[in-house]
């Protein structure tokens, strides 16, 4: 094989190159920390770290969507929280304004407190977000929770049946919001008869019926309330038949209920009290109204004005503060209900936000373990390749002087 200077200098110059690079290559590696510099270093650990990079990135997309999920729900818990402050105070001015000493200067008093409390009230139920929407509107959250209207002059709810949900981490999503039909619109109000004005049956002349024990009558009203939509319309029908010797029977649409006696033209039965003029002996009919639902500002606006009313009769008040009591309560109960789900899906949150946290530690390290450089071996490297070059250096420093002159002499 003929060599020829030109071959030595160019087989040395490759040499000294190709170390310059590794060096080089070497001392970026060293200043950056990576043992990967580019996909062609190594196309699988670059492939597989793409693939841990877009893991860590959704990873920090989900701990923004926590931290957007916990500030809504505590908004909404301290919401509720203040909505149900003012409903207590509501429920004992309503007790208040039952006991028989109250004045009508105290009830007009009393009402109005109340018609603050629920203006108050109807002003947390329109609460909105951070971002300017109405948290109870469900997915209507650009619509006025709740409104009054005009003609009948009722509280109406305006939003949907709608959740949000915030997606916080693979396969998870968590409610961010309640809407108010849940919160609001499921609150049971008072079992009742359907008119305190019973129709009477000659001789007796007028009839009155009021639930004065509730606890035995909603028993009643459990045990004979007839819910079925295909029913007669006269299945919660009830007729007392006066009989000689103050007897008395109750059928329900014909059939029997119970019997019994009765004095002073008042019967007590089934939590009621029915009294009647005329008689001794004739018929007094009523009925047993529909379970019903109904948010508490209808609740309140009904309670300020029955106080407001002059002239009302005990008994009638009576009956108005009942409702009022049982309404509210209920609301509270369905807003304590409400809070209790709002409990839970924080603690879902605070384990979810734990769990990330340690896939996201996982995967910056498995990633680290592909990309990142051990940097003993590394310096060791450095200084190999550093050796090398200065080894070609030196041999190409000697090659460049060398002619076949001196090996002549």
């Amino acid at each position: 094989m003929r060599l020829s200077n030109n071959l030595m200098y160019q087989n040395n110059l490759t040499s000294i190159l190709d170390n310059q690079s590794e060096v080089n290559k070497a001392m970026q590696q060293v200043n950056t920390q990576k043992r990967v510099l580019s996909a062609s270093d190594d196309p699988s650990a670059t492939a597989r770290a793409i693939l841990y990079a877009d893991r860590i990135q959704t990873n920090e997309q989900y701990d923004k969507n926590l931290t957007m999920l916990n500030s809504r729900l505590d908004t909404q818990e301290s919401v509720l929280k203040n909505i149900k402050t003012s409903l207590e105070q509501a429920y004992t001015l309503a007790i208040r304004a039952g006991n028989g000493s109250v004045t009508d200067v105290d009830k007009d008093s009393i009402a109005q407190e109340i018609k603050s409390i629920q203006e108050a009230v109807l002003d947390m139920m329109n609460a909105k977000s951070e971002d300017g929407r109405y948290i109870f509107s469900g997915y209507q959250d650009n619509t006025q929770t709740y409104s009054q209207d005009s003609s009948s002059g009722k509280f109406v709810y305006n939003g949907d049946q709608g959740q949000h949900k915030i997606k916080v981490a693979e396969g998870v999503e968590i409610r961010s919001s309640d809407n108010g039909f849940d919160v609001f619109e499921k609150a049971q109000s008072r079992l009742n008869v359907t008119s305190n004005t019973a129709t009477p049956g000659a001789p007796v002349t007028g009839a009155k019926v009021y639930v004065t024990e509730q606890g035995e009558f909603d028993k009643f009203h459990q045990t004979h309330y007839n819910a079925d939509p295909t029913a007669a319309a006269t299945a919660n029908d009830f007729t007392v038949t006066l009989g000689a010797g103050n007897t008395y029977t109750l059928t329900q649409n014909g059939s029997p209920v119970q019997s019994g006696t009765y004095t002073d033209n008042k019967i007590n039965v089934g939590g009621m009290e029915i009294s009647f003029s005329g008689g001794p002996t004739g018929t007094v009919d009523f009925s047993l109204a529909a379970p019903k639902k109904d948010n508490v500002l209808n609740t309140l606006e009904d309670l300020y004005k029955g106080l407001m009313t002059p002239g009302t009769s005990e008994k009638d008040t009576e009956q108005l503060i009942a409702d009022a009591i049982v309404g509210i309560d209920n609301a509270k109960n369905q807003i304590s209900y409400s809070q209790a789900s709002l409990g839970g899906r924080k603690n879902t949150a605070k384990q979810i936000s734990s769990a990330n946290a340690d896939l996201d530690i996982n995967n910056k390290a498995a990633k680290a373990d592909i990309l990142e450089l051990d940097m003993t071996e590394a310096i060791t490297a450095l200084k190999k390749h550093e050796t090398a070059l200065q080894a070609s250096q030196a041999t190409y420093g000697r090659l460049s002087n060398l002619s076949l002159f001196d090996y002549i002499r």
